[in-house]
């Protein structure tokens, strides 16, 4: 029994993947491409997406959402957990990136079920409020710019449903929001957001420490 979480280092890394991961090859496929690129830390890792996948399964998940796509595995994960009506909202800033994720959401089967909005992720929340979606989403990810996560929590909050889970993800930032001495705009931003959900009677409230910290919401009725 332990108190505290264990520390993964690269044995242990191995043995959980050997035993646990369940990783379909076209999402192996896209990790292997995403790990070549220069932005390749912006990538979750596969245990990080199984277990997105289970909680979408959890849920009953059919309606999602997704701030920040890059390469698109994570919405490639959820896609793929999605029933056959399921349908996903991907919001990403790049033409670049995402056209890679095109290629493998083509190639899984699921194209039909993610529709990709290209530009300003604040601009994009406010037009699915105005397209009636307020309290639509079963589920939504967030995995964008650090700076804007406190807009993407109040708007994201007006489209989920009550009982839909909220994921943040990079809330622990390698260890930097501890760090009195670290005081740029990202890590401020991130220790703002973590102080603010620690009180938010709105959700229910749990942070993990999968890869680079998680905070898990579910919206109270």
């Amino acid at each position: 029994m332990s108190t505290r979480s264990l520390t993964m280092d690269e044995q242990l890394q191995a043995y959980l993947q050997n035993v646990s991961l369940r990783e379909p090859l076209v999402l192996a496929r896209l990790r292997a491409e995403t790990a070549a690129l220069p932005m390749a830390v912006m990538q979750i890792s596969p245990e990080q997406g199984q277990f997105m996948a289970f909680l979408l399964k959890l849920i009953g998940a059919r309606h999602c959402l997704e701030i920040g796509t890059f390469t698109g595995y994570s919405a490639l994960v959820c896609a793929l957990a999605l029933p056959a009506d399921g349908r996903l909202v991907a919001l990403d800033v790049s033409e670049e990136w995402t056209a890679i994720a095109r290629r493998y959401w083509a190639e899984a089967g699921v194209a039909e079920r993610i529709e990709l909005r290209l530009g300003s992720a604040s601009r994009s929340l406010r037009e699915l409020a105005a397209e009636g979606m307020r309290g639509h989403f079963d589920f939504i990810f967030v995995d964008a710019d650090k700076t804007g996560y406190d807009d993407y929590l109040e708007q994201g909050c007006e489209l989920l449903r009550a009982g839909g889970l909220m994921i943040f993800d990079n809330v622990l930032w390698s260890g930097r929001v501890a760090d009195p001495a670290v005081d740029d705009a990202d890590t401020l931003a991130l220790r703002a957001l973590n102080r603010k959900l620690h009180v938010d009677s709105r959700f229910d409230l749990s942070m993990v420490a999968i890869d680079d910290g998680l905070t898990l919401l579910r919206k109270r009725a």
